[in-house]
């Protein structure tokens, strides 16, 4: 049986990893140091409000991306991967539109965590925010 995601196979396909890879910083990738603070590198994690995957993505987003509303493929490393990519494209595209820039790595974890948040981020976001920062960095 193939596998099929129509909202994630879209042209722009390199300059999405591009735009995504462009603030790499350190001994970890932001999508390394993202699936470590979120679970662990553990792909069969489902989080309190039944976040799935090593990315901890809410059920509602991943139906979203994938068409998947059984969330069968929510183990797959790759596919997991790739939701989150294009979750952080959209975020990371609509940041830029708004300061002509692109977020910091310390931005970027709170786009991913608490999108609402990004202009006062609460102190347990800014905790994790800093220990994000200091996985790129170390």
């Amino acid at each position: 049986m193939r596998t099929y995601f129509p909202n994630i196979i879209l042209a722009g396909w390199v300059g999405l990893v591009l735009l995504l890879t462009a603030g790499r910083a350190g001994a970890m990738d932001r999508w390394a140091a993202l699936s470590y603070m979120e679970s662990r590198n553990n792909d069969n994690a489902i989080g309190r409000a039944g976040e799935v995957s090593r990315y901890q993505i809410q059920p509602g987003l991943w139906e979203r991306y994938t068409g998947d509303r059984s969330l069968r493929y929510r183990r797959n490393g790759r596919v997991a991967l790739r939701v989150a990519q294009w979750i952080m494209y959209e975020r990371c595209a609509e940041f830029a539109r708004r300061y002509h820039r692109s977020p910091t790595n310390f931005e970027y974890y709170v786009l991913w965590v608490a999108p609402a948040q990004i202009h006062q981020p609460s102190r347990a976001v800014v905790k994790r925010a800093w220990r994000f920062c200091h996985l790129l960095e170390s």
